[in-house]
């Protein structure tokens, strides 16, 4: 558990609409990204958002070294600019795939969760893996039925990856 992700007491109506809400931006965001609009990625985090993608043990010593580190909408901009327009990998497809949504607060203007998260990689000429597995662990910034990412952290479970993580988790 990441520290400021802790389970609070929750009315359990407000957490059923809030894993709703949830539930449906977690569609929408991976529907983004695995049509291959890594441009419009950013467009699901407020102007102050912070994005990391940080190995477990990292996380759970409150190591704040990331494989992946973003503050603000901008760097994320510039991130899926590099990687829609300079393609220096192999062509592939990607299925992100986001389940087991806890609501660990909500707010009038925020909402906390942690889900479990798999990113699949299919290369063109090669068969369909596990990229990478782990939690996530989130803080949407609430506008009425609106939801943006204020602070998203994938983290992973394994401490070795492919070094080749392009994508966006």
């Amino acid at each position: 558990m990441l520290h400021g992700f802790e389970r609070k007491d929750v009315d359990q109506d407000q957490a059923l609409a809030a894993r709703a809400a949830v539930e449906d931006f977690h569609a929408e965001y991976c529907a983004v990204l695995d049509s291959g609009d890594i441009e419009g990625w950013p467009e699901f985090f407020t102007d102050d958002c912070l994005y990391r993608v940080t190995e477990y043990e990292n996380a759970a010593l409150g190591l704040p070294v990331g494989l992946v580190y973003a503050e603000g909408k901008d760097m994320l901009r510039d991130r899926a600019v590099a990687i829609a327009r300079t393609q220096m990998f192999a062509p592939r497809r990607v299925l992100h795939f986001v389940s087991n949504v806890r609501i660990l607060d909500v707010g009038d203007e925020e909402i906390v969760a942690q889900s479990n998260y798999m990113l699949l990689q299919t290369l063109v000429e090669g068969a369909t893996t596990l990229h990478q597995a782990g939690r996530l662990y989130v803080r949407f910034a609430r506008n009425g039925n609106t939801l943006l990412l204020r602070e998203r952290q994938a983290v992973y479970d394994t401490a070795i990856i492919a070094n080749n993580l392009v994508y966006p988790v």
